[in-house]
């Protein structure tokens, strides 16, 4: 009898944490034609839009508007990131499906990119968990600069599940850990979800890695080898955080597919449809090339003619 390929399921972000730290901010059609893109290749759990400030991120000041034009789509589940109560509200009226909450770990990034400390944001989550599970949401909660922050430097593994207990004081549906400026390593992040495996054994456990120094891929293997069982990547290897200096691209889509296949696991997911989207955001964007490697290399054995 055969053993079935374990899977993992990829989250695409290219719509949410892909755009907004470029330069150049697209129009609503655009952006909804990215999210169509990605649900023919088959993923179906999308980062549609942030619920944030204009005037701090002006890349997600259509969220609703964006929302409005691919929320109806039966493939989707619609996850828009929220910050606040307020931001909550507006995800719900939007017709989110998902929401997912923000809590730095670091207390200097913390400050910067919310404007409040980690615990703060920790009591945040904890007010909008009921209102997002009385309107029917699932929730995650995503623990940001888990790995090193521009500001305070290392983040010790033991701040970052300190931090974490407190958030599963009230539990999420899921629980993630985002290396924001790419600066982790495999090592740290055996340790870091082996932690959160003993801490909450039952929990769905996301990564989201970043590729700024070249460790991404390799820190996305070893947290599928230590428990993670969803990964987030961006189309085209586009995107970054506005809020941390030079934290460039997050990992590509179409490459962790490439990585992930080629070792074994199942996605669901089309990598050739994947690269041509990478490929065509990138020209939307007025890059040069993607980022992504994929779209340039190809398939590796080349498909039979």
């Amino acid at each position: 009898m055969t053993t079935p390929a374990p899977t993992v399921e990829i989250v695409e972000v290219a719509p949410r944490d892909g755009l907004q730290n470029e330069a150049r901010v697209l129009p609503t059609p655009v952006k909804a034609e990215l999210v169509r893109r990605s649900l023919d290749a088959g993923v179906r759990r999308i980062e549609v839009t942030a619920f944030a400030r204009p005037d701090r991120v002006p890349q997600m000041a259509d969220a609703e508007a964006l929302m409005a034009e691919v929320r109806d789509d039966p493939r989707l589940s619609a996850i828009g990131l929220v910050l606040n109560r307020r931001g909550l509200d507006r995800a719900i009226a939007a017709g989110c499906d998902e929401v997912t909450v923000v809590v730095v770990s670091s207390e200097g990034l913390a400050l910067r990119n919310q404007g409040v400390g980690t615990y703060e944001q920790v009591a945040a989550w904890h007010a909008i968990a009921p209102v997002a599970r009385e309107a029917g949401l699932r929730t995650s909660v995503i623990l940001a600069a888990a790995f090193g922050c521009p500001f305070d430097g290392e983040v010790p593994v033991g701040r970052v599940l300190d931090v974490a207990k407190a958030v599963l004081d009230d539990a999420p549906d899921e629980l993630a850990i985002a290396d924001t400026i790419g600066v982790g390593v495999p090592g740290q992040v055996v340790d870091l979800v082996s932690g959160l495996v003993d801490l909450a054994p039952q929990m769905p456990l996301r990564a989201h890695f970043h590729n700024t120094r070249n460790t991404g891929y390799a820190n996305a293997i070893a947290a599928v080898q230590s428990g993670v069982s969803v990964l987030d990547a961006s189309a085209g290897g586009i995107g970054g955080c506005p809020f941390a200096p030079g934290a460039t691209g997050n990992v590509a889509t179409e490459d962790l597919l490439y990585l992930l296949h080629r070792s074994g696991y199942t996605t669901g997911v089309d990598p050739q449809t994947v690269a041509a989207t990478g490929q065509w955001i990138s020209d939307q964007l007025g890059l040069a090339q993607a980022p992504a490697q994929l779209g340039r290399a190809g398939w590796f054995p080349a498909p039979q003619r």
